[in-house]
């Protein structure tokens, strides 16, 4: 088992950028794809970007690519998720996750997810 812990969020106006973290204890972390999401009011928690554990393979959603990008640094058991050209749509809470299976790169799926963080909030004013 691992704890996440995501930091970084805040208020950004449109068009700005934002980096969110999320650091994670366990010695395992290198070994586990790591994800992130979002839930924004009312709407269902939506898959937004990926990245492997074997060569760093990244995996985004349509809403984002071009203008996201996740990375991880195993020396410091962390994974990044940069926001550039950030929209109004983009406001939500963040939630970091860490899948052990790998399965999660091809399905895209919160349940392939073991552990989660507690979310930091991302708001993008107009």
């Amino acid at each position: 088992q691992v704890r996440l812990v995501e930091s970084g969020g805040g208020l950004v106006q449109a068009g700005g950028s934002l980096r969110v973290s999320c650091a994670v204890s366990g010695r395992t972390f290198a070994s586990y794809a790591m994800g992130w999401f979002r839930q924004a009011p009312e709407k269902e928690r939506e898959f937004v970007a990926a990245i492997s554990y074997r060569d760093g393979s990244t995996y985004y959603a349509d809403s984002v690519k071009g203008r996201f990008t996740i990375s991880r640094n195993n020396a410091k058991n962390t994974v990044y998720l940069q926001m550039n050209s950030l929209r109004p749509e983009d406001t939500a809470v963040y939630y970091c996750a860490a899948d052990p299976s790998g399965r999660s790169l091809l399905s895209r799926q919160s349940v392939d997810f073991s552990s989660w963080g507690q979310g930091t909030q991302v708001t993008v004013s107009s």
